[in-house]
């Protein structure tokens, strides 16, 4: 005895409506074009090297700095005037850190973010004048 609606299709019924994925997941009915939007696109990939590129040019410089204030507090205090001068030349030094950061990105090197790289010469110059 067979039941009524079951055991054959309706061509006229609506077929089954495709399930809408969450971006994050990827679609088996279009495997290629799912693969290649998961890809990130070359310009990220230039932005993430702008940025470690940055970053190691800003701390490697901003080392050579540090050894300058170092330097400057490890020398002897009659020679005041040289622990001044090498927190100078490392204040110098730090603000080439950010303005070479800054380039890399292709902005403008003149801002006030300059000030950042004079925080190591301000520390050194606590540390030898107290």
């Amino acid at each position: 005895m067979p039941s009524e609606g079951h055991g054959t299709a309706d061509p006229a019924a609506p077929a089954t409506p495709s399930l809408r994925r969450q971006r994050h997941l990827l679609d088996p009915n279009d495997l290629h074009r799912s693969h290649r939007s998961s890809q990130s696109t070359s310009e990220s990939l230039t932005n993430v090297q702008r940025w470690v590129m940055s970053v190691l040019a800003a701390t490697t410089i901003l080392h050579l700095a540090a050894g300058l204030v170092v330097a400057a507090v490890f020398m002897d205090e009659s020679r005041l005037d040289a622990r001044i001068g090498l927190n100078v030349i490392a204040a110098l030094i730090g603000m080439i850190a950010v303005a070479t950061a800054r380039l890399i990105h292709a902005k403008s090197p003149i801002t006030p973010w300059l000030l950042l790289g004079l925080i190591p010469a301000a520390v050194g110059l606590w540390l030898v004048l107290t």
